[in-house]
């Protein structure tokens, strides 16, 4: 699990395509990869990837066909930056919200407004997931745990802090970037449960 408070962004140091899977390496900052041990799960652009080897300031991965269809790193290259995160410890104070690293679909970044410090963004919404994106409702995007701003048909807005767009990579997206989004948990089994409670209902 992770709070989607993304902790640094790294650079992509070299990306290797095989018949059924990316090979992916990552040069680290300084300390991200402290106690790190093989096996451990990274939050790479809000993907919950596993660790198959480390150095003190490397990461590799390897990324399966699922996983790239459902995300944006199917257009990873060597040079990007992504958002890194660790996995959370019981002891972990959860700034953002609760987040799996399973995203449910990818977005487009349909219009951005930057301001003098800060940045509006506009992404486009799918139709099977917009009962579950509400006004002020939790959303992660690339990783990051986001408020959502307003939200109309077939799109949502986000509105982006100096803090965010200096520690994570959302400040580099352009018009038509793909974006990663997963939607939170407990939204998808509340607006569920109250589909199923009024079908029950009107079924008898």
């Amino acid at each position: 699990m992770f709070s989607g408070i993304v902790s640094a962004k790294a650079k992509v140091s070299k990306v290797k395509k095989f018949d059924d899977y990316l090979s992916v390496e990552i040069s680290t900052p300084k300390g991200f990869n402290k106690n790190l041990k093989r096996g451990a799960s990274i939050s790479v652009n809000g993907v919950c990837l596993t660790s198959k080897d480390s150095g003190s300031k490397l990461l590799k991965f390897d990324v399966i066909e699922e996983t790239l269809d459902r995300t944006n790193l199917k257009n990873i290259t060597k040079g990007d930056m992504v958002n890194l995160e660790r996995s959370i410890k019981a002891s972990t104070e959860i700034g953002g919200h609760l987040m799996s690293g399973h995203i449910h679909f990818s977005g487009k970044v349909k219009k951005i407004v930057d301001k003098k410090n800060t940045r509006d963004m506009q992404i486009t919404l799918a139709k099977k997931y917009a009962d579950y994106v509400m006004e002020k409702g939790y959303i992660g995007i690339n990783g990051c745990s986001l408020t959502i701003g307003k939200v109309n048909a077939g799109d949502f807005n986000i509105h982006l802090i100096p803090e965010t767009l200096d520690i994570t990579n959302l400040g580099q997206l352009l018009k038509g970037s793909l974006v990663n989004i997963e939607i939170d948990q407990n939204t998808i089994t509340v607006v569920n449960t109250v589909k199923k409670t009024l079908a029950t209902k009107v079924s008898g």
